[in-house]
């Protein structure tokens, strides 16, 4: 997977982005795996404890499916789309740091299976937007 760098934060492509920091990758089963972008793992240092929502939630776009917690905070987790949690990570509850040591393979949080998936991912960002977007945050 290709991936454009912004000032030492990774943004692979292939992905859809929030303004919240979380990554959405449609798979070929066409269910949607979701974890939180390398700028959110890096904003929050070293992650502690995730908290993993319920297997079979039905969750709408932007609805808070869980927290990432770190020594210094703690951070909701986002649903970037609508439909039904079908797998969560639980490699996540006894290795929380997976999310920093590779936060969009080992460290995703959860699997969707989407309800409106084309109509919802026009509201996402593309990998240059989120780019962009980190830029901004960063002048």
């Amino acid at each position: 997977m290709s991936s454009i760098k912004v000032d030492g934060y990774e943004v692979p492509t292939g992905l859809f982005y929030t303004k919240e920091h979380e990554w959405a990758k449609v798979q070929t089963d066409n269910t949607v795996k979701i974890g939180i972008t390398d700028y959110a793992q890096k904003s929050l240092h070293e992650i502690v404890y995730v908290e993993l929502p319920e297997v079979g939630l039905t969750v709408n776009q932007m609805m808070p499916i869980g927290t990432v917690e770190s020594i210094k905070s703690v951070a909701e987790v986002y649903s970037p789309i609508s439909g039904e949690i079908i797998k969560v990570n639980e490699k996540l509850i006894d290795s929380p740091e997976l999310v920093n040591k590779s936060p969009f393979n080992d460290g995703w949080i959860v699997i969707i299976k989407p309800k409106a998936l084309n109509e919802e991912l026009k509201r996402l960002m593309t990998p240059e937007q989120y780019a962009e977007f980190i830029r901004s945050l960063l002048e």
